[in-house]
């Protein structure tokens, strides 16, 4: 989804900066955009430390004077357990990824957003965000804590020209949902039949919302969690 928001935000004019703890990735997706006639850098980070954090937001501002929109996306999912199995070391990872992996973007991201008086960010949160599901409890608990954090900085910061929302993807082809259904961790039928529309998204159509939310186009839309579910969250 983060790769997706990158290319199709370059192919709209953005310059884009793509930050990622796989340094290796990151410069694929610049290659991708390249391709196309786009401007792009990668940046190391792990979201999880602020110095790298930091660092990526220095990196943006010092190439290009600014720092107009940000999609914070970066997420892991641990392998299904009931909440009293799960070690506590991969909860605080989980954690430390998901939850204070946004906290930390964000806190930065929006430093030099009040400087410039402007900016839109987009967090991406889950159907996870929204609703229960057994065997998930710390991934779910840190998308919900996604959204808190989500409203709360968007009351906070909506009078000084930023704006903040979220997106709440269903199941989406990616390479994270692709491993998951390898290892059994999830059914692919059961997942297209979970969503009304009977299908799986694709990363395009999370990419076209985060896009909206950044665009004027959705300039009255303040702390909302935007589900891009196919219809699981209404049913």
């Amino acid at each position: 989804m983060g790769e997706a928001v990158a290319v199709m935000a370059a192919e709209r004019g953005a310059k884009v900066v793509v930050a990622d703890t796989n340094e290796e990735a990151a410069q694929k997706t610049v290659e991708k955009i390249k391709v196309i006639g786009g401007e792009a850098s990668a940046v190391k980070c792990d979201v999880s430390s602020a110095k790298d954090v930091e660092a990526a937001i220095n990196f943006v501002v010092g190439k290009y004077g600014r720092l107009d929109a940000a999609f914070n996306n970066a997420g892991i999912q641990p392998r299904p357990s009931k909440l009293a199995d799960l070690p506590e070391e991969e909860y605080d990872r989980v954690m430390g990824i998901n939850l204070k992996g946004t906290f930390l973007t964000m806190k930065y991201e929006l430093l030099q957003m009040q400087k410039q008086g402007s900016g839109a960010i987009v967090n991406n949160s889950s159907i996870g965000g929204l609703v229960a599901g057994a065997g998930r409890a710390a991934y779910h608990a840190t998308k919900h804590g996604v959204l808190g954090l989500t409203k709360s900085a968007a009351v906070e910061y909506a009078s000084e020209g930023i704006r903040i929302n979220a997106v709440c993807p269903g199941t989406i082809e990616t390479p994270m949902v692709e491993e998951m259904f390898a290892l059994g961790d999830l059914d692919e039928s059961a997942s297209k039949d979970w969503a009304p529309i009977k299908r799986l998204g694709k990363a395009s159509e999370v990419a076209e919302t985060v896009l909206w939310l950044f665009s004027p186009a959705s300039s009255y839309i303040i702390g909302q969690p935007i589900s891009v579910d196919g219809g699981i969250s209404i049913t």
